[in-house]
Order: structure tokens, then sequence, then C-alpha cells
């Protein structure tokens, strides 16, 4: 079958389209919905400007319509040698339509086509994550709430420091995920910008309304200078992977937190049964596999702003074909990235916690700091009170006795989740 610009002329040959198409098919397929949304908005725009009948623009519009009634119902797919999703749709339509599906493209080039379905696609991505992101946030929160009371130890250099709980633990992570989320705002923001009419790359001499289409669209705005419409495919990416690789790394360390918590040597938490593994020779073994395994894929996640950078660095202006290339790298880590947020949500959702660690006489010294306060509090200079708790550590003399006063924002006693909450929920309305 020719290709939408195969001169009569030309042929391709076999091995250079397998390389050039290479697995952009397969993703193609995740754009379908977003490819007949963006026609549908250029077929109306078209007709309002005069540059298609309004029954023409009707017509076709009706046609796009079924087709994707008959994606959402998974009943699509790309034809052998059909070059992409674009040539698909346009196909189907003038199938179905005659000369009119024809007409559609008028004002368009591929290059803004794929960039509007890409924006479209990874707007929604980046309101799925927030969903499921939202909803970890949640649960840490209210886990930080319920145990703010038990205490544990905290560490420094993985050596037993001071006093912390299990509710300032994961208020931590809950603070980081509210970070997080600042970035994936940023990240939706340039999603929210129209690429629709800019072309090829330096727009049409048709009488285009791309304020309209930024309206049909639901977009927040447009992207003004058609030269950097197209220079936003890649950086869009960019922007999204940035914000991925902050979460994953929130989750791989409270996934790693976990796997340290959970074994024996430490033993603050556990988990039933069924959400940990057992060993083939060892009867006794719980291993956190869920947890090791969102450490990895998060690990892996955290690379992919890098493969991204390494790909796009200099490329001049204008559409180079390896942006393609980009489906393929972050499509697969938004998927990642939502399973490993629903997978921490059940783990977390079923969290145990040991209630009577600290009365373990190896965690002894984590209340050190504290009887230092205490002589301080008494008038004895920090310095010499330092002194005399290290002889009495030195001596074996040493004994905590009283109540741990942790009274400032964000210590024990005042674990200030109120304002966590309140910062997360700032940035949430913003989407």
């Amino acid at each position: 079958m020719n290709k939408l610009w195969q001169k009569e002329s030309t042929a391709v040959a076999a091995q250079v389209e397998r390389f050039t198409v290479g697995k952009d098919l397969d993703f193609d397929l995740q754009l379908a919905r977003y490819d007949v949304q963006g026609s549908i908005a250029h077929v109306q725009m078209l007709g309002e400007v005069g540059l298609m009948q309004q029954e023409q623009a009707a017509a076709a519009i009706e046609g796009l319509k079924k087709i994707g009634a008959e994606i959402e119902a998974g009943q699509f797919e790309i034809e052998t040698g059909v070059e992409d999703i674009h040539s698909q749709v346009e196909l189907l339509l003038t199938r179905r339509v005659g000369d009119i599906g024809k007409m559609i493209h008028s004002g368009r080039s591929r290059n803004d086509q794929v960039a509007v379905d890409i924006k479209l696609f990874l707007k929604d991505a980046c309101l799925q994550i927030k969903s499921e992101l939202s909803k970890v946030f949640e649960l840490l929160i209210e886990k930080s709430d319920q145990f703010k009371e038990v205490l544990i130890p905290g560490y420094t250099h993985l050596q037993v420091a001071m006093p912390s709980s299990i509710g300032l633990w994961l208020g931590a992570y809950a603070e980081s995920l509210a970070d997080d989320v600042s970035l994936l705002y940023a990240a939706y923001n340039m999603c929210n910008k129209n690429p629709l009419g800019s072309g090829a790359g330096y727009g049409s001499s048709f009488p285009l309304n791309r304020k309209r289409t930024t309206e049909l669209l639901g977009f927040e705005t447009l992207h003004w200078n058609s030269v950097y419409a197209q220079m936003s495919r890649g950086k869009t990416e960019k922007f999204v992977a940035n914000a991925i690789a902050a979460i994953a790394s929130s989750l791989a360390r409270l996934s790693m937190d976990c796997c340290l918590y959970l074994s024996q040597n430490f033993g603050f938490i556990s988990f039933p049964e069924a959400l940990t593994t057992g060993s083939s020779i060892m009867p006794h073994k719980k291993n956190p596999d869920v947890f090791e395994l969102i450490r990895g894929k998060c690990n892996r996640l955290q690379s992919i702003p890098n493969e991204l950078n390494l790909m796009l660095t200099n490329l001049p202006s204008g559409y180079h074909r390896e942006l393609q290339l980009t489906k393929e790298i972050l499509f697969p880590a938004i998927e990642t990235l939502i399973h490993c947020l629903q997978m921490m949500h059940l783990m977390m959702s079923n969290l145990e916690v040991k209630e009577t660690i600290v009365e373990e006489e190896r965690y002894r010294y984590m209340f050190s700091v504290e009887v230092l306060n205490q002589l301080v509090l008494q008038g004895v200079p920090f310095r010499t009170a330092y002194q005399q708790v290290a002889e009495q550590i030195e001596q074996g003399e040493f004994r905590f006795e009283g109540t741990l006063q942790h009274t400032h924002e964000g210590s024990i006693g005042n674990l200030c989740n109120e304002e966590i909450v309140n910062a997360f929920q700032k940035v949430i309305a913003l989407f």
C-alpha cells in the first residue's frame, strides 16, 4: 500500500521500512483515540473557516466519531501495509465517506498531528499518575497518624542515631510525594499546550484558527510559535520523564526502608504472608519481593530522563525521525510507574507495626541526645554535657529516664501532617 507521502514512481525497500517503522505501530495503537480527537477538532475548525463545506465537515466528524467508538470497543487495528495511526484513520474514513476523507489533512502535517496526539496522551497519563499518587499519599498520611506514637530508632550512616517514629517516617514520604506532585504538575502544564496547526513546523498559508482547536481539544493554551511547537516534541516527554523519575525515587527509597525494616535484624514492620514470598529451602523466610521489584523498577525509571537527554541532545530545530523513539522509552515507563504506585498502595494498606521496638536493649543509646539536652536545659554548657554523656556511655552507665519532649514543627510530637496535606492539595487543585 502506498504511503501518504509516497510518489507513484518510488518504492520503499522492505528492509528500510522495517527499520524506520520499528515498534512505532505498537505504540500508535495507544494514540488511536487521541488521533481521532485531534482530527475531529481539526475538521470542525476547517468547516468553520471555510476550508470544508459545513456538510462535508459534519460527514467527516460523524465518520470519525464512529471510528472512535470502534477504538473504545477494541475493534480497531492498524492494517498490514498501513504506515501509522494517522494513515489508518484517514484510510478508514475515506472508505466510508469517500473523497471527503481526503480533505481532512488540509493545513496539517503528520508532524503536528502526532505532536497533538502525544500531548493529549501525556495529559491523560499525568492525570492517571496523579490519581494513583494521591491514593498512596493519602494512605501514608493515614498510617502516619495511626502510628504516630510508635517509636523507632532513627538512623544516620545506618547506625542507631536518635528517636524517630513510624508516624514521622511515613509522613516524610508523604511530604516527598507532595514535592513530587509539583513536578508532575509542571509536566502536565507542559502537555497542556496545543501544537496543532503548526504543520511541519512552519505554519500554513491556510487561514487556520489555532485558538479554536485549542478550545475544542481542552488545552489550556497553545504553543504560539510554530517552530517551537515542533521543538516541544521531545521536550514535553522529558518534562514527564523527570516527574516520573522524581516519584520513582520516592517509591524506591520507601521500598528500601521497608525491605530493611521487615528483615529479622530490624523487625519493625510486617505484612500478611499472602503479600510476601517464601524460600524453596528455608521455611522461616518472608521475602519482600514486591518491595524489591518496586525498588528495581523505580531505579530503572530514574534512568529515563537521561536516556531521553542522550537521544535528543543537540538536535537542530525542526522534525527528526528519532523523535518517534521517545514513545518506546516513555510509554512503558508510564505504565510501570502506575503499577508500582498501585502495588505500593496495596502493601502499605496491609502494614503491620511492632509497637515495642525501642524497649530492646540495643536501642538504648538512641536516647543519648535526650539526656544531653536535659543537661543543657539545666544550665550545663552543650560541650560539657556532651562529654558527660559520652563518659556515661563509655563506662556502661548510660540510662534514659523521662519522656520525650519533641514539640517543634516536623518532630515526633508535632508531625505537621495537616500542613503537608494542605501543601499537597494546593498543587492537586491546579490540575
